[in-house]
């Protein structure tokens, strides 16, 4: 094949994986009020910073329906970019592609760019839109949040982990996010819970809704699970980036010193 040809080709796979789940996915994620998982790395990130790994990465399941399936990127999205210039490496789940449910591949690509963030010694931001583990793939995905779950330990102490939870998040999905230093909720978004109110109501028999299950304002205001809270995403972002400037990249650094105001105001 001619080079012409394969930089064409490239280009359309490119121009394909960047749609995510499809058009009808896509609008169904505006409709519930959320961005998509690009529209996220944009808005974090500084503009034009962001180097995406593994774009192409797909799935290798076979049974269960999954043989022949296309899933752009298996459902998640990891690179590297800059806040205010401070390096930063991202994951963020894509809703749009099978829920941003985590199977084999889409773990070993979290899990690379763990891998890489603490060996750069730089902060580490995860956008969490999942619905948990991808049950065709069985024992492979619960595989995965082990690992997941050995780096979050690892890196403790050593670099930042923030968590931001923009989506309903269920069982493995959470259990990450809460080895992390900071959580961050955004109110009718983010929902935190260990399973959903249907499999309440089967065992329990009570009904409840997500919102009053693990809602951003339960995690917020009752159970100390999430450390910020805020009113939109992009309001969201905006105070990652703030924390990202007081808060050192690694054990390594200090942190930045301010001059303190005059405390008698909040005394009085």
């Amino acid at each position: 094949m001619p080079l012409k040809n394969k930089i064409e080709e490239l280009k359309k796979r490119k121009e394909e994986v960047l749609q995510g789940g499809g058009e009808q996915a896509v609008a169904k994620q505006v409709a519930m009020g959320k961005l998509t998982a690009r529209e996220r790395i944009i808005a974090l990130l500084d503009e034009d910073s962001f180097n995406e790994y593994d774009m192409f990465v797909e799935h290798e399941a076979r049974d269960f329906g999954m043989d022949g399936k296309t899933l752009h990127g298996d459902g998640v999205i990891i690179g590297t970019g800059s806040i205010y210039g401070a390096p930063v490496a991202v994951f963020a789940q894509d809703f749009t592609v099978a829920g941003g449910s985590l199977g084999f591949m889409h773990a070993r690509k979290i899990t690379k760019i763990m891998d890489y963030a603490l060996r750069m010694r730089i902060p580490l931001i995860g956008i969490n839109d999942s619905g948990g583990a991808r049950i065709q793939e069985g024992v492979n995905s619960l595989a995965g949040y082990g690992e997941i779950f050995w780096r979050n330990t690892l890196s403790s102490g050593i670099i930042p982990q923030i968590s931001v939870i923009l989506g309903p998040c269920a069982g493995g999905a959470v259990y990450s996010p809460a080895l992390t230093d900071f959580v961050f909720v955004v109110d009718k978004i983010s929902k935190m819970f260990i399973t959903g109110p249907e499999v309440i109501k089967s065992v329990l028999g009570e009904e409840i809704s997500q919102e009053d299950l693990g809602g951003a304002k339960v995690h917020a205001m009752i159970t100390g699970n999430a450390h910020f809270y805020s009113e939109s995403e992009y309001e969201c972002f905006e105070q990652i980036k703030k924390l990202i400037t007081f808060i050192p990249w690694n054990n390594t650094r200090k942190a930045r010193k301010f001059e303190p105001k005059d405390p008698k105001s909040i005394y009085n």
